[in-house]
């Protein structure tokens, strides 16, 4: 759990800060770590299959990085397709009342990066409940991601075997080789 707290140290120090912005910014970068988390945790999966190896690492990364239809909710949907557990049970109880939060603050992140206004107006204060919430389920999927896979999502190099001989036997799907995790991103993880 210690990388949850280290890759939160930033926003810490945004939130310390006596910066004017201190509100919007940590918002936008605690989504921007909860998105990532979510990414990692998907691509951590897809590594676990025997198929793959340190010479497949760079043809798994443009397979993704050509899809420019993958968004947070699609890497939900890819792990829930691939693992066992959803992502509903990783977070836990807290599960219904944050993901709609999260989708409100991805809403609301979307609008502030193209230079628009939201409708609702936020405060400092609403902002900072958002960053409160994102970290709320960033530090349950980390907690109980970890116990599952050995990952949380966080650690650096999504692209490693986990210490759980044989995890890729539990998933739902198999992989046979790239091509293949291409059709899945396809059916299970891009917008239409």
């Amino acid at each position: 759990m210690t990388t949850y707290f280290q890759e939160f140290k930033t926003v810490d120090l945004i939130l310390n800060s006596p910066a004017e912005t201190r509100g919007v910014d940590a918002f936008a970068l605690s989504l921007i770590k909860a998105e990532r988390q979510l990414r990692r945790l998907v691509t951590h999966l897809v590594y676990q299959f025997p198929c793959f190896g340190p010479a497949d690492v760079t043809s798994l990364r443009q397979t993704l990085g050509n899809n420019c239809r993958v968004y947070f909710e699609g890497f939900e949907q890819g792990f829930d397709a691939l693992y066992p557990r959803s992502v509903k049970d990783l977070v836990g109880p807290e599960y219904d009342r944050l993901r709609p939060r999260l989708t409100e603050a991805i809403e609301h992140r979307n609008k502030i990066f193209h230079g628009q206004l939201t409708s609702k107006h936020l405060t400092r204060e609403d902002l900072l409940g958002y960053v409160t919430d994102v970290r709320t389920w960033c530090e349950a999927l980390a907690r109980n991601a970890f116990g599952e896979l050995g990952y949380d999502g966080f650690a650096r190099n999504s692209f490693r075997k986990s210490e759980i001989a044989r995890l890729w036997e539990r998933f739902k799907l198999q992989f046979t080789d790239v091509r293949s995790y291409g059709q899945f991103i396809q059916q299970h993880m891009q917008r239409p």
